[in-house]
């Protein structure tokens, strides 16, 4: 009989894993088993506008000018260049905060290059599908939509 008690008042006072959820999943994705680059084409359908429109002007830039480097040369979903994919993977931790058809997916590297990083990720329900409109860098303070590709643009 103690010990079901102590069993029980144990699992009550020990925190709970966070539980990622549909919104998270559409993120960790770019992250496992092994990292993605979120503008690569083949992963276009994953995302909404204004993003979209970036990711076209970097492979407009990369097509144009291929020896020069395109508009988005760093990995947005880690804001890094250099990663290494164990350390990813041992300290991913996802939480998601969800709003109707709008949510928001956070996740903070507290290890490696570039010391603690906090990425946040706002995606939008469409179709029934999570989707990623945008990827904010808390601490090196961007947004992925705001980023300008101007290589990528013809000239008026």
């Amino acid at each position: 009989m103690r010990l079901t008690v102590l069993a029980a008042a144990l699992s009550i006072a020990a925190p709970a894993p966070a539980l990622a959820g549909p919104a998270s999943n559409a993120v960790k994705f770019f992250y496992m088993p092994e990292v993605k680059f979120e503008a690569d084409a083949k992963y276009r359908d994953r995302f909404t506008e204004p993003v979209t429109k970036l990711f076209d002007l970097n492979d407009q830039a990369q097509k144009n000018k291929p020896d020069e480097v395109p508009c988005i040369d760093f990995a947005p979903g880690l804001d890094a260049q250099d990663y290494d994919e164990k350390t990813v993977a041992k300290t991913l931790k996802l939480s998601e905060a969800v709003d109707g058809d709008s949510a928001s997916v956070f996740n903070l590297f507290p290890e490696g290059d570039g010391s603690k990083r906090e990425m946040v990720w706002s995606l939008k329900k469409i179709d029934g599908k999570w989707k990623i409109a945008d990827i904010t860098s808390k601490s090196s303070g961007w947004t992925l939509s705001a980023l300008e590709c101007l290589a990528g643009q013809t000239p008026e």
